[in-house]
């Protein structure tokens, strides 16, 4: 039964990706979904092309966002801008980020992503409406679509104990930068399950589970194979344990093996 709902599930995803894209097509404007988690990244990733009317672009922020808002670009509006690629200003995203900020930080505690989260959601609003949220020491970034974010700047004036004050911040205006841990290491060939291990410190044979167990992405899209090689600039991410970047290989080590480089977010 769970498995006929998941099913489900996944064919109404489809539907509407193709339903928007259809759209905008039709009417020659851009079209956009909600934000999108990484399973639902993976299904429009692997959505067969013929049911898709036009190109599609993520994006969610920043670089290196996990939850993405996907637009739908009819071919018409290429044309109008005269270039083949357009950058997220010109795309129109439909959302923001709201600042969230102790209004004492004397009498603040320190707040969590989920705490964060929780409160968001106990306004009433749905996940999907949401993306990424960035907690810093004393203060976090959350993406939400316009359709709620005066609520939000309204409304959200507590996280657990602690006073908040928020404040809207325009996309133009996010100048968020990633922080990571540069790691090098070598391995016998560049797959996925070796710079799994490299990455987050375990042996091939444990994190090569979570590749099987389908918790392993690649760029959003769903990887199922221990022998996926990615490409320079992937960005991999593994549910529940975080993402890292991968920057290439550097050379060849004394007893042949490949030097390799990855970069862990924090």
């Amino acid at each position: 039964m769970q498995m006929q709902s998941q099913e489900k599930e996944v064919r109404n995803l489809e539907k509407r990706f193709a339903e928007l894209s259809r759209t905008a097509y039709q009417r020659e404007i851009i079209t956009y979904t909600d934000f999108l988690n990484l399973n639902e990244q993976n299904i429009l990733h692997t959505l067969p092309k013929d049911m898709l009317y036009t190109q599609f672009i993520s994006f969610g922020g920043y670089e290196t966002a996990e939850r993405q808002m996907t637009a739908f670009i009819p071919e018409a509006l290429y044309l109008r801008y005269g270039k083949k690629d357009l950058s997220p200003d010109e795309t129109g995203y439909p959302f923001c980020a709201v600042r969230i900020c102790p209004v004492n930080i004397r009498f603040s505690e320190q707040l969590t992503h989920r705490d964060y989260l929780g409160a968001v959601l106990n306004l009433g609003v749905e996940r999907s409406r949401t993306g990424d949220i960035i907690p810093d020491e004393k203060e976090a970034m959350i993406f939400v679509h316009n359709d709620i974010a005066e609520l939000i700047l309204n409304e959200l004036t507590r996280i657990r104990h602690t006073s908040v004050k928020t404040e809207r911040v325009p996309l133009c205006d996010i100048r968020y930068v990633p922080r990571y841990d540069e790691i090098r290491g070598t391995v016998a060939s560049v797959r996925l399950d070796s710079l799994l291990a490299l990455a987050f410190t375990g042996s091939r044979s444990k994190l090569s589970g979570l590749i099987e167990g389908a918790k392993v992405y690649v760029n959003g899209r769903l990887i199922t194979s221990n022998g996926y090689q990615p490409e320079e600039g992937n960005i991999i991410s593994v549910r529940g344990m975080g993402k890292f970047r991968y920057d290439g290989c550097t050379g060849r080590s004394r007893k042949n093996r490949l030097t390799v480089a990855v970069s862990k977010y924090i």
